[in-house]
């Protein structure tokens, strides 16, 4: 009997009889089958061997065949995506599916096939009696000729023009092709350049996630910006490469990866297997089968490499531990991060976990013992850690967002040879249009939420759904005239073109920057030093290297200040710091200077006093005593539905069907910070609990019942584990 997950959001598996006339050694866990589904033939994984089904006899269909000489995912990788469907209360099918790559479960074969071409019976004496053949078909002949049969290479070292003949050969059924598995990649040693002399707390870092390959040991490596965690990554990479194991290798974003490669390629002579969403189906497809024939030792990707299987697993590195682009925000909504530990168990290897601004989970999962801390507080350049100072913007007069002293300051360092930093997490011209003669402000016609101005464009877009109208000649109400109000990263932009004619400056955010070319060509122009000026969003704060930046300017930093969301400041304060850290990384002095019209507040006083450790040692305090994770758990029941009230009875009904939950308080129903949202409401229900047991127990027999309610027909519902927002 086989138990198989399919792709659909059904909580079950699924039985089936096993395939006609097939060896009973090929159904393993792991191997993919076609099974007939209602009137559709599927692709599904089997999970499970089992002696019986609940289901009678006459009620099991056969699955229709075998597509899999041996099982795609090893039974550790198996296994971890069954842990994180259970831990994350989502369907099988659909985890599997996430842990795929698109071309596999469209079904693709497993194994890549490499395409042969012989010669046919009696084409031998077809050639030799055809006297009209050109140059091209004559090569080809003598080489068919000449071999048992013909790969790509061979084809290719035949010169232009040699598929014309092959096809010409092909159609007088001369030749024949077939496919052949290539042979297995054996490890072979590394070779790696030299790097840089490591620092005192470098070397010791290096030292013990060595001494603990082979072993399952969690490290936070905590290294403030530029002081050379790369590096330490590198080293140890060096001698699990040396002992024959693969590295898997953790970036929170696609914009990261060039990055990430090019360093890893100049320093390791090995192949690399690069995962990311920016890749083709059939690119994906070919890095997921090098990464787990182990033809590749090195792996890079971003959130869904977590799941690629591997040959020789030997480490797991998770860059930027913090950033919250490892958590899975639609569909299955799981955190790599945290899988990325359970994997490194489940492989007995260790694991690192790198920033500079460790989230407050893993921070106090290292003051508690359950990690072992590694520190870096030192940076490896001479300039040091940069000035850090506060702008009052209630002090000081601005132009178009950048006040006077900051406008000084850029002047300053670029006439002193530097590059500059502007960042305003807020792309777009300006957040809003606004009519100064009734207040009319526009609107998302689908959302709780204004339209951000686009002005290159002349339009109106909604950052939330997408919505985009032209830019109105007059207010609809009054007609007056209609003025973007506020900065975003595009009205900066054209602001520097104003201040400092002639400066070229470079704009890095998500309206420009959309693929892997683009965020190249923008790179390119930092580093080679042609753009002296850079402005952008967050983008501009994940891990980028720029070592003639030497001023950062933070224009806004009063965004996130006062939240609902409990874990605002803790992002405002990464933010801050990150960005902060572009400044001075190599041989200058950096200086960061933060606009604020709240310069008391104290977020900032701390982050000026005590940096990102003095921020998160409060910080910590303030969630423990509001019983806030890292010191309890929490699940989130959302719905939406095309009403307020359908959404909130819904969750009222949600309620009821939980009964008395030991151990877990429920918190709700109430609407969601912004309630309407691409045309419809949504609602939330918050769990919380102190621990992780009753919170599971509670989820395991409540969201059947959730399912089974009539309301929920009505409504669009997910659970979310372990939520970064909760507003």
């Amino acid at each position: 009997m086989l138990k198989v997950a399919i792709d659909t959001p059904l909580r079950q598996l699924f039985d089936y009889l096993p395939p006609a006339d097939v060896e009973p050694k090929a159904l393993r866990p792991g191997v993919r089958v076609l099974v007939p589904f209602g009137r559709r033939t599927l692709v599904g994984l089997i999970v499970e061997l089992a002696d019986r089904s609940e289901l009678p006899a006459s009620k099991l269909r056969a699955a229709a065949a075998i597509l899999d000489p041996e099982p795609l995912l090893n039974p550790s990788t198996l296994a971890l995506v069954r842990w994180a469907a259970d831990y994350y209360h989502h369907p099988e099918g659909e985890a599997f599916a996430a842990a795929l790559p698109a071309a596999l479960r469209a079904g693709r074969p497993l194994l890549a096939r490499e395409t042969r071409w012989r010669l046919e019976p009696g084409a031998r004496e077809a050639i030799a009696a055809t006297k009209r053949l050109g140059p091209r078909q004559r090569a080809l002949a003598a080489a068919l000729l000449g071999r048992d049969a013909l790969g790509d290479e061979d084809l290719a070292a035949l010169g232009p023009g040699i598929r014309e003949a092959l096809k010409n050969f092909l159609a007088r059924r001369w030749v024949s092709s077939f496919d052949v598995e290539p042979p297995p990649v054996a490890a072979r040693p590394a070779r790696a350049a030299a790097g840089p002399a490591l620092t005192a707390a470098q070397s010791v870092a290096v030292d013990a996630i060595a001494a603990a390959l082979g072993q399952f040991v969690p490290t936070l490596l905590h290294g403030i910006t530029g002081s050379g965690k790369t590096e330490v990554y590198l080293r140890v990479i060096e001698r699990v490469l040396a002992r024959g194991e693969q590295a898997l290798v953790l970036v929170p974003e696609i914009a990261l990866t060039p990055q990430a490669v090019a360093r890893f390629s100049a320093r390791f002579d090995v192949p690399l297997a690069v995962l990311h969403s920016g890749l083709t189906d059939g690119e994906r497809l070919a890095m997921w089968r090098t990464a787990r024939s182990g033809a590749a030792p090195l792996v890079i990707g971003t959130r869904s490499a977590i799941f690629v299987p591997l040959a020789r697993p030997g480490i797991v590195i998770v860059d930027e531990e913090h950033d919250a682009s490892y958590k899975q925000q639609e569909g299955f909504r799981y955190s790599a991060r945290d899988l990325a530990l359970v994997r490194a168990q489940r492989e007995n290897v260790p694991v690192v976990l790198g920033s500079a601004t460790p989230s407050l989970e893993t921070l106090e999962n290292a003051a508690s013992g359950r990690y072992r801390r590694l520190d870096l507080p030192e940076r490896t350049g001479a300039a040091g850690l940069p000035k850090m100072a506060i702008v009052d913007l209630k002090r000081h007069e601005d132009r178009h967002g950048i006040a006077t002293p900051c406008v000084l300051a850029i002047e300053r360092h670029l006439a002193d040879g530097g590059q500059v930093l502007l960042y305003l997490n807020r792309r777009g011209f300006a957040p809003t249009l606004f009519c100064p003669g009734c207040g009319w402000s526009a609107p998302c016609g689908s959302c709780d939420a204004r339209l951000t101005v686009h002005l290159r464009a002349r339009t109106l877009v909604c950052h939330h759904c997408g919505a985009t109208e032209p830019v109105p000649f007059a207010c609809p109400r009054c007609a007056s005239e209609l003025r973007p109000v506020g900065q975003g990263t595009e009205r900066i932009e054209d602001a520097l073109a104003e201040i400092f004619p002639g400066v070229p400056v470079v704009r890095i955010d998500r309206d420009t920057i959309q693929n892997r070319a683009q965020i190249e060509a923008a790179l390119t122009r930092v580093h080679s030093g042609d753009a002296r000026i850079l402005v952008g969003t967050q983008m501009l704060t994940k891990g980028h290297d720029f070592p003639d930046v030497t001023l950062v300017v933070v224009l806004n930093a009063d965004q996130g200040l006062f939240s609902t969301d409990f874990r605002a400041s803790e992002r405002l304060a990464q933010s801050i710091v990150q960005v902060a850290g572009r400044a001075g990384r190599a041989t200058r002095p950096g200086e960061v200077l933060i606009q604020s019209a709240c310069p008391e507040h104290p977020l900032l006083a701390r982050l000026l006093a005590g940096g990102y450790d003095g921020f998160a040692g409060a910080a910590l305090a303030e969630r423990q005593a509001a019983h806030w994770p890292p010191y309890s758990r929490l699940a989130l029941l959302r719905a939406e539905a095309a009403s307020r009230e359908q959404a909130l009875a819904f969750l009222g009904k949600a309620r009821d069907v939980a009964g008395r939950a030991e151990g877990v308080r429920l918190l709700g129903p109430a609407p969601a910070a912004m309630e309407r949202r691409a045309g419809r409401f949504r609602g939330q229900l918050l769990l919380e609990s102190a621990r992780r047991g009753p919170l599971k127990s509670l989820l395991d027999e409540w969201l059947p019942r959730v399912a089974a309610l009539p309301e929920a027909r009505r409504v669009r519902f997910s659970i979310d584990v372990d939520p970064l927002e909760v507003g």
